[in-house]
């Protein structure tokens, strides 16, 4: 029993080491033991921090957006019923579904000032969606749609309702229970579902590549300023924005290692 928790222990370990370890490392090495720093060259570039800026600006919204979608959202799938109810949920999952190339089209068509549908009378009013900032917000928002929701549901389902209906018995609001019940013993997940939503809209590419027109020191994201400077033999920039992003990631999955502990202390 022993020899196979090591042998599959030894599995685990070098799987995570070739598929994660090893290549965040090369990444590392190519931005700092290559013979130069490239962290500080390309950092000294004014249309990467420009594409820094909007992509966690985009970010930004996204988790602010998705926070109050998720927590409202997650609150009338568990506490409520209602016709169509299990079809709202996994519509809800589509955005996980369904590749982000295609949501940058479908956002293309819906808000694109020429043929969108919406967008084309929003353009006449000289608001332009598409190859601008609020586009680059729709697409990473509609990317990290479900990930608050499905972080906080399991955890509304847990804790039930019994909390909630004493507490309206003694005559509190509905303002007072969401703040003083529901928001604490949900704190936890919501977390979590941020931490998710930063890391998803962050990294996000393909949708956003459609749908936000790449330009220079406007609406290129951090992403795309990786691809440009890859595909101009630029490697040494591109390892070093990568570099960037996954610091952001690793600091992001540190604060909820850092968070879980408190909320599991205060549970008890």
């Amino acid at each position: 029993m022993s020899a196979t928790r090591t042998a599959l222990r030894t599995v685990v370990i070098a799987y995570l080491f070739f598929l994660v370890g090893w290549p965040l490392w090369m990444v590392v090495q190519e931005t700092f033991l290559s013979g130069e720093n490239h962290l500080v060259s390309t950092w000294e570039d004014p249309a990467v921090r420009s594409a820094l800026r909007v992509t966690l600006a985009a970010a930004a919204w996204a988790v602010v957006l998705n926070t109050v979608f998720g927590i409202t959202l997650g609150i009338l799938l568990v506490r409520h019923d209602f016709p169509g109810k299990r079809l709202l949920g996994l519509f809800v999952d589509l955005p996980i579904a369904v590749s982000p190339i295609v949501v940058g089209l479908a956002l293309l068509l819906a808000y694109g000032p020429v043929q969108g549908w919406l967008g084309r009378p929003l353009a006449e009013l000289g608001i332009l969606v598409v190859f601008s900032f609020p586009g680059i917000v729709l697409a990473v928002t509609f990317v990290s749609l479900p990930l608050v929701l499905r972080a906080v549901i399991p955890v509304l389902r847990e804790i039930g309702m019994e909390q909630e209906i004493a507490a309206r018995s003694l005559g509190a609001h509905a303002g007072q229970i969401l703040w003083r019940i529901t928001l604490p013993s949900i704190r936890g997940a919501v977390t979590y579902g941020v931490i998710l939503t930063l890391a998803r809209a962050i990294g996000e590419f393909g949708a956003v590549l459609i749908i936000s027109g790449g330009l220079v020191g406007q609406t290129e994201t951090a992403t795309m300023a990786v691809q440009r400077f890859h595909q101009g033999f630029a490697t040494g920039s591109s390892y070093a924005i990568g570099f960037l992003l996954a610091l952001i990631g690793i600091a992001a999955l540190a604060i909820v290692t850092v968070l879980r502990p408190k909320e599991h202390t205060r549970g008890n």
